[in-house]
């Protein structure tokens, strides 16, 4: 039963990431019953079959956004000063942004973002 009143919720806000060939995250604000809100963070993975897709969930409360967003961002400088430092992180976005260049521009590049070579 919890699991169908969650699905009724109404979704006030959808943000969506895309994550190379295979996985989106979707970042969904919902507003309950009693006009609160929470956040449901999914990670949706194409099968490498190519049927369906492999989803999962993490529900975040108000209660929980401080703290959450605060260590998250702590574990992510962490990796990219510490363990990492080299790492060229905006290489993703460059490769995203040229991408969707591509497709404005109807140049002969790859038509789809999965033929990209991430």
């Amino acid at each position: 039963m919890e699991n169908e009143d969650r699905g009724k919720f109404e979704s006030v806000y959808t943000a969506k990431v895309k994550a190379g060939k295979r996985r989106t995250y979707f970042f969904d604000v919902k507003r309950t019953k009693g006009e609160d809100f929470y956040i449901t963070l999914t990670e949706s993975t194409k099968k490498f079959n190519g049927e369906g897709y492999e989803r999962h969930k993490i529900f975040l409360y108000k209660e929980d956004f401080n703290r959450f967003l605060s260590q998250l961002q702590e574990t992510i400088d962490h990796v990219k000063k510490d363990l990492m430092p080299d790492f060229d992180y905006e290489q993703f976005e460059k490769r995203q942004a040229e991408w969707e260049a591509s497709l404005e521009e109807g140049d002969n590049r790859p038509k789809k973002e999965d033929d990209m070579n991430w």
